[in-house]
């Protein structure tokens, strides 16, 4: 499991480096997603709550339609940015619809 040490702005930045649309902003990752329709945003959401389930690490999800925002923290670790939440975003994205 991904380490829930909070993560130095630095890292956090390196990080976000390599992950397309994904930002910092007041101790959270953010990021969002708008799919084709009501469905797919549904079927996107029940992808990321396996992942989430296996990292034991929930994501904050708002849905409207056809978009899916995402905002990791870890509650655990003082609301800061880990690796957990790391880990989580590239997960989300990798079971994302294509663009």
């Amino acid at each position: 499991m991904a380490n829930r040490t909070p993560l130095s702005r630095t890292d956090i930045d390196a990080a976000l480096d390599d992950m397309e649309g994904w930002t910092f902003e007041d101790d959270t990752i953010t990021k969002a997603y708008t799919c084709a329709d009501f469905q797919e945003a549904v079927a996107f959401i029940v992808r990321i709550g396996f992942h989430a389930e296996e990292l034991a690490h929930h994501p904050e999800l708002f849905n409207v339609y056809n978009s899916v925002d995402i905002t990791l923290t870890t509650h655990d670790a003082g609301d800061k940015v880990t690796e957990t939440d790391i880990e989580l975003a590239r997960r989300i994205d990798d079971v994302a619809p294509a663009a």
